[in-house]
Parts: C-alpha cells; structure tokens; sequence
C-alpha cells in the first residue's frame, strides 16, 4: 500500500511566530510554506493561525484581502490549527474584544483574552492533551488566552489551572498555548494527521 501523501499546510504569514510553526510542520512530516494572499491559501490542504497579536492580525487580514476567504474556506471544511492568537481568530465570540476586532470563527466557543495574564507573567506548562501519545505536551503561554465556554460540537482536548486551554471542532483544532516553541511537535502531528485524513 502506499504512504499517503505529504501534506501541504500553509502559516497565516500575516503576523506572528510563523517561522517556528514552519520548522515546526516540516519536522511533523508536512511541507509547509507561508501564505500571505487568497491565490496562496486556495493552494493549500491546511492551514495554521500562528500566535501574535490577534487584534492587528483581524486587521492585516482584512487589508490583505484575506479575512473572506479564510471565513470560506474553514466554514467549507479546510484543516485548520490556531496556537494563542490564532485561538481567538477561530472563536465564534471574543468577551473583550478590542475595538473592530473579527475572527475567522469556524469552532462555536466564546474566549477570554490575555486570560493568562500580561507578558511578564508569561509561563511554560506541561498540558495533558487528548489525541497526543507519549504524555504531556510542553505549552508556552504567552499573554495567553483561555476558552470560557464551548458549544455541544466542541470536544475540550485539554484543560490547565481549571480553565479549557485545546478544543477540537471537526476539523479545526486550537490551542491557548504556544506548542511550537517548545522543540515538542507531536500537536503540530497530530494537526498534520488531520490534514491527511481530510484529503
């Protein structure tokens, strides 16, 4: 029988850390690239919403012409994986947003930004994650936020200090935590998984 193909995941290269999801991808046996443009992501099996700053992300893709066709292409089903920001880019409701802020939406959850505190109160964490093997995941929280409340279709993959930190919704998956900065890729192989089974 023959392997399944490699699979080809874009990083929203909009703003963020998309350099290490990059590396990050490439040691989970995808190729990866940057996508920037509509003509880009239309190329791609899936698609990563890095962490950054999720305010000036709602408005760069907007000025890029990309906020349509990400909102499209996730309601048509696309593979898609939000670390920390990119968590909010998924929601369906943000608590606090900051004037003028959208999201892509794609998972029925309503999140809390910067829940985890400011920056200089910024932590690592070893997360039990539902769909990874080999024990917990090291996560990276970064100004990080968490998901107050899911809808029926949500499955919570992880919770950490009491609060729901990874969710899974068909196939869009998100995060709180930063996964990519840790040199741990099993939650970038387990999104390159879904990516494959979706093809």
């Amino acid at each position: 029988m023959a392997a399944p193909a490699t699979p080809l995941i874009g990083v929203l290269a909009l703003q963020g850390d998309v350099r290490e999801h990059l590396t990050a991808l490439a040691q989970a046996s995808a190729e990866a690239r940057p996508v920037r443009r509509p003509e880009e992501l239309a190329a791609v099996d899936g698609l990563v919403i890095p962490g950054g700053e999720s305010t000036t992300m709602s408005k760069l893709a907007h000025l890029f012409g990309m906020m349509q066709p990400l909102r499209e292409r996730v309601a048509a089903g696309m593979p898609v994986y939000g670390s920390c920001a990119g968590l909010i880019m998924l929601a369906e409701k943000i608590l606090d947003p900051r004037s003028g802020q959208e999201t892509v939406g794609g998972i029925d959850m309503i999140v809390r930004r910067n829940a985890f505190g400011r920056q200089n109160e910024s932590f690592e964490a070893s997360v039990d994650l539902a769909g990874v093997a080999g024990g917990p995941v090291e996560g990276v929280f970064i100004r990080a936020p968490w998901v107050e409340s899911v809808g029926a279709q949500v499955e919570v993959l992880a919770e950490y200090g009491g609060h729901i930190v990874a969710v899974r919704q068909g196939n869009a998956m998100a995060t709180s935590f930063h996964p990519e900065l840790t040199g741990d890729h099993r939650v970038h192989g387990l999104f390159a998984d879904m990516v494959r089974a979706a093809r």
